[in-house]
């Protein structure tokens, strides 16, 4: 492996696991547009979800005492049940109109968010509806790794603090992401030289993750909203920027 891959596989990692660390997603966010450069899609995608499955059990230890884990259950159990359908559409889903509309979305809903100056404490629908969010994004964590995006905008708009979101997106983010990757690796998606590159990556993760978990006991519940709608914005600018450049 070159010198060039090795650092730029190292920064992934330690850009991806702060990210993680500080908002308990978007590992994909931000290593994915760092590999993509050195390695192929079938490589960096599953590294991505090895990785954030490693920098996301690296700070649950400090961060479980304050989850409410009576808001996470209905999205645990919708995301289960929407990973198998998502793994299975992977093969035939149009990925750019796939991105494309997801980017969309994002970029809408985290705007709106952005400029709202009200609260948001919204509880139409209960669990069911918690529930329902969960089951669409196991199926976009299962079809793409995109399993964040829509419980992230929904805990938002539901109004709740920042521990209560923080538990949700990492909960609901770690569950979904190591069962799709369960998922792959039994499906043979995941080449043995994924193991190889997790293992180079591996100290950039965790030392990522660790300063990220740092800052965000630092942040204030309004700037840890910011900083997710932020990085959502960001998200969903790539993903619609990357669709539009293939088509």
């Amino acid at each position: 492996m070159e010198m060039l891959t090795y650092a730029l596989l190292l920064f992934g990692a330690l850009a991806g696991g702060f990210v993680s660390g500080l908002a308990g997603f978007g590992t994909a966010l931000m290593a994915l547009g760092i590999w993509l450069y050195v390695l192929p899609p079938s490589l960096a995608v599953p590294l991505v979800l090895i990785c954030s499955v490693i920098a996301q059990t690296s700070t649950l230890p400090s961060m479980w005492k304050s989850f409410d884990l009576s808001l996470v259950w209905p999205f645990l159990i919708g995301g289960l049940i929407g990973v198998p359908i998502g793994t299975t559409l992977v093969a035939s889903a149009d990925p750019k109109v796939f991105k494309l509309s997801v980017g969309v979305l994002i970029l809408i809903f985290s705007s709106a968010l952005y400029l709202n100056k009200k609260p948001l404490a919204i509880t139409f629908g209960g669990r069911l509806a918690d529930g329902a969010i969960g089951f669409a994004g196991g199926i976009l964590g299962g079809l793409a790794g995109l399993s964040g995006p829509l419980p992230i905008l929904w805990a938002n708009i539901r109004g709740w603090n920042k521990h209560e979101r923080r538990g949700i997106f990492q909960l609901f983010n770690f569950t979904v992401l190591a069962t799709a990757l369960l998922l792959q690796t039994a499906s043979g998606l995941v080449a043995f030289k994924v193991v190889w590159l997790a293992m180079v990556a591996f100290p950039g993760t965790l030392i990522g993750a660790w300063a990220g978990a740092r800052v965000y006991h630092a942040l204030s519940d309004k700037h840890f909203g910011d900083v997710v709608l932020g990085l959502l914005f960001l998200s969903g600018a790539t993903l619609v920027w990357n669709s539009i450049g293939t088509l």
